[in-house]
């Protein structure tokens, strides 16, 4: 391998599908943990006699999955970065905050505006409790980044707005992204910031969440370490071409680390790495060694996985629409009177809705959204495929 000035590759990062299929199984794991959570409330015994690390690894991997979103959202972030201003030290804070009010504000303030209308006509499910502070505290914390705040305080919001608290801790961190690049990207105190975040992010999940269940998985540090370590990657892949024995290495290992925390929970649990905080960090490392691994081979997926890539394509549409999915599925399930031979089509049934409505409504409002605020407010309009919130 070889290092100097970042390595240049137009377009390089436009579609990268390596990428795209870490985020498909993000949010398949997401879609597969919100079915499961509403068949637990409903007291649907779905899981009775299968192998506990069978329906860990299928239904229980929701946190994972943001987890890998938050590591391809740093990497993905900071290479569009790096590729539209060069040094970060360059970057634009108007740029860099248009980009992201132009992804990510039109489909979240409509979402807001229909859960609010739910909540006024008292639709089952959609309500926020006084409990919670009510929909103007609920509407506060959503548009100014601490959703995740106001629910380890006071407890869970309904299944639309719990979701949120993920966009509270990612674009916390975007908030001084560019601040800090700006201040430090010339020299090491930037890399030095970053890395302080992936140190502390175990400390996060264990010892300063102070037995807050709700704050273990929710807190900003919790979660900023793996946005750091995306970025790091994709400052490494920017800087430095690794050859390929080394590329083959990182995509064997971040394979091997994947598949050992999602495939074998129950023996994480047991090494107490989950305990520890340290489960997280460790799949964030090895999703960031694939995102290396794609970013620099420029892998192509077959054909057949197509479906599939998309999913990933449109996770953010997805992730902000599903809950919807979610609950009218079930709603039909419950009026269906439960049937247990209905509840493998019912987590089918919801992937490919979902899909399909995050199809919909990214080629209909958000893409349109995004390229019009850019346009007219941007001095330069960019493709909006990769720069995804949750990416």
């Amino acid at each position: 391998m070889h290092s100097g000035a970042p390595i240049n590759r137009p377009g390089g990062l436009a579609r990268l599908d390596g990428v795209d299929a870490l985020r498909a199984l993000a949010i398949f794991f997401v879609l597969m943990n919100h079915v499961n959570m509403r068949l637990l409330i409903a007291k649907v015994p779905y899981t009775n006699g299968l192998p506990d690390q069978l329906v860990s690894s299928l239904v229980w991997n929701g946190q994972p999955g943001v987890q890998i979103f938050f590591a391809v959202s740093g990497f993905l972030i900071t290479a569009t970065a790096l590729r539209r201003w060069g040094p970060l030290s360059g970057v634009s804070l108007r740029g860099f905050y248009l980009m992201r009010f132009a992804r990510i504000a039109p489909l979240l303030l409509v979402l807001l505006a229909v859960l609010s209308a739910c909540h006024f006509v008292q639709l089952h499910n959609f309500v926020v409790s006084p409990k919670t502070g009510g929909l103007g505290r609920a509407l506060l914390a959503v548009l100014t980044f601490h959703v995740n705040v106001l629910e380890a305080r006071r407890g869970y919001l309904p299944g639309n707005w719990d979701i949120l608290w993920s966009l509270s801790v990612e674009e916390m961190f975007y908030l001084f992204f560019p601040i800090l690049a700006r201040l430090f990207g010339r020299g090491k105190w930037f890399l030095a910031i970053l890395a302080g975040f992936v140190m502390l992010g175990p400390f996060a999940r264990t010892v300063f969440a102070k037995n807050n269940e709700i704050w273990k998985e929710y807190s900003y540090l919790g979660g900023m370490d793996a946005i750091a370590l995306g970025c790091l990657t994709a400052l490494l892949v920017s800087r430095v071409r690794l050859s390929r024995v080394i590329l083959r290495l990182a995509c064997l290992s971040g394979a091997a680390l994947l598949i050992f925390i999602l495939c074998f929970s129950v023996h994480v649990k047991t090494l107490g790495l989950e305990r520890f905080g340290l489960d997280m960090s460790i799949l964030a490392v090895g999703t960031c060694l694939l995102i290396a691994a794609a970013a620099q081979t420029q892998w192509r997926s077959p054909r057949l996985l197509g479906p599939f890539l998309n999913l990933g394509r449109r996770s953010y549409e997805i992730y902000l629409t599903h809950m919807f999915v979610v609950f009218a599925s079930f709603q039909l399930f419950v009026l269906a009177g439960k049937p247990m031979w209905a509840v493998v089509p019912l987590f089918l049934c919801v992937i490919l809705i979902a899909a399909f409505c995050g199809e919909l409504t990214a080629r209909y409002f958000s893409e349109p959204m995004n390229h019009l605020i850019r346009h007219r407010w941007g001095k330069k309009p960019n493709t909006a495929a990769t720069e995804g919130p949750l990416t």
